[in-house]
């Protein structure tokens, strides 16, 4: 690997987004420079001083700003960073949320797993940095998983194992490499979503491509799964509050978790559109079986 565009969208977390940049490039300095990195940006409507701070502090690093509509929420802003890194030839691309803070050791361990890749596959591959949580160390918030059961959906972690690199179907973009392999024979992010479930279903295809598709043999990062559902303040809204909220892709984004059975699990459609439009009727209802399955 002699090029690596990073590609990342951000929307008035700045101080989460400073403080994933200087990880990002701490870890690159630990790596002694032998590739060249170019960060790839998109500026989905921040009005808290993001992007300036970006331009400043980095300010002798390769970076690209882009300018999104303001309504292009996390998939939508990463297809814009990928389509403008794609003008370019680079050797891969490393998707990072910037609410992720990726360790010392991403770089070597993306090169173990490409380097595995191609011994076990013949081919480079997709390759998940799974992350945990600052607060409870070892405990994985994002990664890369299996399906227990396909009509529920029902998947299980792949913990890394801090030897050798593991397969997995579907895996979350926080940390993820994607090898020019793969663009070429996939493309990037699927446009059919609008915030959730893109990596999943972009991860899913490859696998559905016999692509491989690693998860690396070491956490690569730390990032919190700080997105409850909260049910309670959901029950409260209008009908019609609770409809805009379910398919908003900042609410329940219903939309994309649709689209994503359509395009994968076709026999689970009729099924999931009642459990959505359930939540949507009976609230309080759902808030009960909800509630008593946990």
């Amino acid at each position: 690997m002699k090029s690596l565009a990073v590609l990342i969208t951000c929307f008035n977390r700045k101080e989460k987004t400073l403080t994933c940049l200087r990880n990002l490039y701490k870890a690159y300095e630990v790596n002694n420079g032998d590739f060249s990195i170019s960060l790839f940006i998109t500026d989905d409507g921040c009005t808290d001083g993001t992007v300036e701070s970006v331009l400043t502090e980095f300010s002798n690093k390769d970076v690209t700003i882009l300018k999104g509509s303001g309504s292009l929420y996390w998939a939508g802003g990463m297809r814009c960073s990928w389509t403008a890194a794609l003008k370019k030839d680079f050797d891969g691309y490393l998707l990072i949320n910037d609410d992720t803070y990726v360790y010392s050791n991403i770089f070597s361990d993306m090169r173990i797993a490409n380097d595995y890749s191609l011994q076990e596959f013949g081919m480079e591959g997709v390759y998940i940095g799974s992350t945990e949580s600052s607060i409870h160390k070892n405990r994985i918030t994002y990664g890369g998983s299996n399906f227990l059961n396909r009509w529920k959906l029902n998947e299980q972690r792949v913990i890394p194992n801090g030897t050798y690199p593991q397969e997995c179907e579907v895996g979350n973009a926080n940390i993820m490499f994607v090898s020019k392999n793969i663009v070429k024979k996939i493309g990037i992010l699927s446009d059919s979503f609008f915030h959730a479930a893109a990596d999943y279903d972009y991860t899913l295809m490859a696998k559905k491509r016999k692509l491989p598709v690693l998860v690396t043999s070491n956490i690569c990062g730390s990032c919190e799964n700080d997105h409850p559902v909260d049910f309670h303040t959901f029950k409260d809204k209008s009908l019609f509050q609770r409809k805009k909220f379910a398919y908003s892709p900042s609410g329940f984004h219903f939309h994309d978790y649709i689209e994503f059975n359509k395009r994968n699990f076709i026999y689970r459609v009729p099924l999931v559109f009642l459990i959505c439009w359930f939540r949507i009727l009976f609230p309080l209802i759902y808030i009960k079986i909800f509630s008593d399955s946990n």
